[in-house]
């Protein structure tokens, strides 16, 4: 009974460090999963500023990043999970006699769904990579347009036009809610790059050749200047007729390249892999600067991190609480094992025992009692921790860590908080002992 006794506390402190260490980690991975399907592993690719006669053009500004780009990547950063390109685009979405003008027009591919964790639609289903490839006028539309525009009614199979070009709606995008910025994620239509590239936004107007240097009437901005890697498709028109007469051309630049990382620890590693990859693909080499950004989402970033250790935390507390009540309990019990044994301490010193056998007796007593108490609350905690799962539906995370170190721990228990009551044993007078009653 007294061994009984003695395991209940340890018992009781282990079960309760394994289960609640398999539900923090089941809650921690449910909490990573959440915030990850915000963006925190997302990283977002966009040209630099291009700068003429000490004027600016902004974020965006130059015209680097080419569907190569996108390729690479795709197929040689081995911590990129998803990688999509995207085109964007502003303007005003018309159905019948309503209107409205969605605060993104992003041209990308299907993979975009699974970067920004949109891939199960809440109604129709996602274009194709042949649509891409054909520039196919077919796009999903968010919750925010799809109320604009087709109030009390399913939008897929339905058309809309964009810029005087119908565009059919195959797909319903999940609602999302603000994101933690604060805009509205729904207010979104999604075609294909390519149908978004060259029939809607075409060349970005961005050499300024410029006219803060020239004379505003000798001087005009053109379409024509393509990045010098890139083979010209068309006749060069004139001056006058780029002025009169701009028009669309093939060249595939892209505004931003989206890619999610496996995992949100691997960013800082794909972000060196990305600039390595286009560093070398640009051809810049030695102090050049880059002509891309890599940005990744700073903000969720450390909300996840803060919350991680949150958890991590909040475990190792309760884990400390838990292993000093058995603890404790088992030195009490073990001060009462060495009272109960007085005369059988002193009979042993009587033959010949020594103080260091008393003392290896009564450790040897209490680590193997912890041992099999550890066992036992490995167990309990573990079918804790199934129960929890089954009846309460919270998901829950084998540890294996967790057990090696509880049993390192029940030894550790056992050594610790044993040594004091068999030190005051093995310090017994052996005829006072003997007396004892």
């Amino acid at each position: 009974m007294r061994s009984v006794l003695t395991c209940i506390g340890i018992i009781v402190g282990i079960a309760a460090v394994i289960a609640m260490v398999e539900i923090g980690q089941g809650s921690a991975a449910t909490i990573r999963q959440s915030i990850s399907s915000i963006g925190a592993n997302v990283i977002q690719i966009d040209p630099s500023d291009a700068v003429k006669a000490a004027v600016s053009t902004g974020s965006g500004g130059r015209v680097t990043l080419t569907p190569a780009d996108f390729e690479a990547i795709l197929h040689e950063c081995g911590a990129a999970r998803w990688v999509a390109p995207s085109i964007d685009c502003r303007a005003q979405v018309v159905r019948g006699s309503r209107n409205w003008a969605p605060h993104n027009i992003l041209g990308t591919s299907p993979d975009f769904l699974f970067v920004r964790n949109w891939a199960d639609l809440a109604e129709g289903s996602p274009f194709s990579e042949d649509d891409v490839r054909d520039a196919a006028c077919v796009c999903l539309i968010g919750q925010t347009p799809a109320h604009e525009l087709f109030p009390g009614e399913s939008p897929v199979g339905q058309q809309v036009r964009i810029k005087g070009v119908r565009f059919r709606v195959v797909g319903l995008l999940r609602y999302k809610g603000a994101s933690i910025s604060g805009a509205d994620q729904d207010d979104y239509l999604i075609a294909p790059w390519t149908t978004i590239k060259f029939k809607l936004s075409g060349v970005r107007q961005v050499n300024l050749q410029t006219a803060a240097a020239a004379s505003p009437y000798d001087q005009v901005n053109t379409l024509s200047q393509y990045p010098s890697q890139e083979v010209q498709l068309f006749t060069q028109p004139s001056l006058l007729e780029q002025t009169d007469y701009p028009q669309m051309t093939r060249f595939s630049d892209l505004d931003d390249i989206w890619v999610s990382a496996v995992s949100p620890e691997s960013i800082p590693l794909l972000k060196r892999q990305i600039r390595g990859l286009l560093r070398e693909r640009h051809g810049l080499t030695g102090r050049a600067p880059d002509d891309f950004r890599i940005r990744d989402l700073t903000e969720i970033s450390q909300a996840l991190a803060s919350t991680s250790s949150l958890m991590t935390n909040l475990l190792l507390c309760v884990a400390m609480i838990s292993l000093v009540v058995g603890g404790v309990g088992i030195m009490n019990i073990m001060l009462v094992a060495v009272t109960e044994r007085t005369r059988e301490i002193g009979l042993r010193m009587a033959v010949g025992a020594r103080a260091m056998d008393i003392l290896r007796q009564f450790l040897t007593e209490a680590v193997l009692v912890c041992l099999f108490g550890g066992v036992v609350g490995i167990l309990a905690g573990r079918g804790i921790s199934l129960a929890v799962s089954a009846f309460l539906g919270w998901r829950t995370m084998p540890s294996v860590p967790a057990i090696l170190a509880a049993v390192a721990v029940s030894v550790t228990v056992g050594v610790v908080f044993g040594y004091y009551p068999a030190w005051k044993a093995s310090r017994l007078d052996p005829i006072d002992a003997l007396r004892y009653e």
